[in-house]
């Protein structure tokens, strides 16, 4: 008789047990891992498409400017297999850059006080379908230390900009940054605004990195968002794994 020792190809625990077969007759199996975030899978897929090493291909490819189309061609698989995956992570994304704020600690804070927070926001253009259904990214960024600080999507309003205006109240922010756009000056207190563009250099080399790296922000490329739910998980999934630094 022999013996094949299983672990989970997720979390690499051996706590796994059998747990069925497929429509195919392929043995299923579950780790009971309670830190594992998937649970059932197979040894062997039919499907390219299901395997995980794949599965992390596409988020991989999906940030690094590859298309739906362009990843499906390379990896031999269906673009509704690329869709679906990318539409998993939606749930995973946060808008605020909540790590950074969970290293506050009091000796910081008093730190802090010492030297005010600064913050540069500035607003990024794409659009969903056609040019005539924009779609704007705004966030902000430390003026120091040039960290992503917290994001939104919407039109060019001043409701989005409260909205991102909401999400930063918790780190305490004493100055903006900004361009000369309506929003900021009608929201902002002129004591703390400093409008301009001398300040705001870092936020606008971020908006370079993200056109570069993100296939459907390109200027002059046939590759676009057709839906707002692709166009917000994509630019989240950039932004919470390269300025968050969260695993997703």
């Amino acid at each position: 008789m022999t013996f094949i020792a299983v672990r989970c190809p997720y979390c690499q625990s051996d706590q796994i047990v059998k747990r069925g077969k497929t429509a195919r007759g392929t043995q299923r199996y579950l780790c009971q891992n309670t830190l594992c975030a998937k649970g059932s899978f197979l040894l062997s897929y039919c499907n390219r498409g299901c395997l995980p090493e794949v599965k992390q291909t596409i988020i991989d490819m999906s940030l690094n400017a590859s298309g739906v189309r362009d990843t499906a061609r390379s990896l031999h698989i269906c673009p509704n297999t690329v869709l679906r995956e990318l539409k998993k992570k939606e749930r995973a994304l946060e808008a605020v850059n909540t790590s950074l704020l969970r290293t506050l600690n009091p000796a910081e804070v008093a730190w802090d006080l010492e030297r005010p927070g600064e913050a540069e926001m500035d607003e990024m253009w794409s659009f969903v379908g056609n040019k005539g259904n924009p779609r704007w990214l705004w966030h902000a960024i430390d003026h120091h230390t040039g960290k992503v600080l917290a994001y939104v999507f919407g039109r060019r309003t001043d409701e989005v900009f409260l909205q991102l205006k909401a999400l930063l109240e918790p780190f305490g922010l004493t100055r903006y940054y900004t361009d000369h756009w309506g929003a900021y000056t009608r929201h902002l207190d002129p004591e703390v605004h400093s409008p301009g563009k001398r300040n705001t250099q870092k936020i606008e080399r971020k908006h370079l990195t993200l056109r570069t790296r993100i296939k459907r922000l390109v200027r002059k490329t046939i590759c676009f968002s057709k839906t707002t739910q692709m166009h917000d998980i994509v630019i989240g999934l950039f932004v919470n794994r390269y300025a968050f630094g969260r695993a997703v």
